[in-house]
């Protein structure tokens, strides 16, 4: 199966091979290897306009979510950190140079919502960019909902689905989490690239809750 989907990870099957046994350790379906592919096809088509080290890039898409925390878990906010450091001792063990292990461990590092540290290499903002666009569009609201499964949260209030005559709370309810965090994320992009399909997909991003709610409001 590995090398199947190493094949996926082209023009880098070789690197992909040997870091996909690395690259998650958890049944998070929302974090798992088809996350970490669409990242990495965000990551290329990003990379293909504002340039950088392709495989700096290529290896901190493989590991940046190597070390699962959940998140309602307290960790939450080191988990980027934790995955760094683990990325950094795998490819210190594979021969990497520091200086790129270096980069790699930056881009891990400040990919994450929850870290709030700002990326400052062309690598580590490809990352960071390539990642976030997977929380919004489509394939984000279907994380969403996933997530709040997982959690055990509701979709929504039935009482005040809008939140019109109460406090926002998206470990309650799905919906939600859309303007607690999703529809905010769109601002924050570092590269002119990832901005672009940004604005495509927050776009899609309103287009389904507003149906969303359409729908449960009859």
């Amino acid at each position: 199966m590995t090398l199947t989907l190493a094949a996926a990870f082209a023009p880098y099957e070789e690197l992909a091979r040997q870091l996909i046994p690395h690259a998650t350790d958890s049944d998070d379906g929302s974090h798992d290897i088809a996350h970490i592919l669409r990242v990495f096809r965000n990551a290329l088509r990003i990379h293909a306009k504002e340039g950088g080290d392709g495989e700096v890039l290529a290896a901190a898409v493989l590991l940046h979510d190597c070390v699962s925390v959940e998140k309602n878990s307290p960790l939450r906010a080191q988990a980027s950190r934790l995955a760094a450091d683990k990325a950094s001792g795998i490819l210190a063990g594979m021969g990497w140079e520091t200086a790129a292990i270096e980069a790699v461990a930056h881009a891990i590092t400040t990919h994450s919502f929850s870290a709030n540290i700002p990326p400052e290499t062309v690598e580590a903002k490809i990352l960071q960019d390539a990642d976030r666009l997977d929380a919004i569009g489509m394939v984000g609201a279907a994380r969403c909902f996933y997530i709040a499964g997982r959690m055990g949260s509701g979709l929504y209030d039935p009482a005040d689905p809008l939140a019109k005559e109460r406090a926002l709370d998206d470990k309650s309810f799905a919906i939600d989490h859309f303007e607690v965090k999703l529809f905010k994320l769109a601002d924050g992009f570092q590269t002119a690239a990832g901005r672009a399909l940004a604005g495509e997909r927050h776009e899609r991003l309103k287009q389904i809750r507003d149906m969303f709610l359409d729908e449960i409001q009859g």
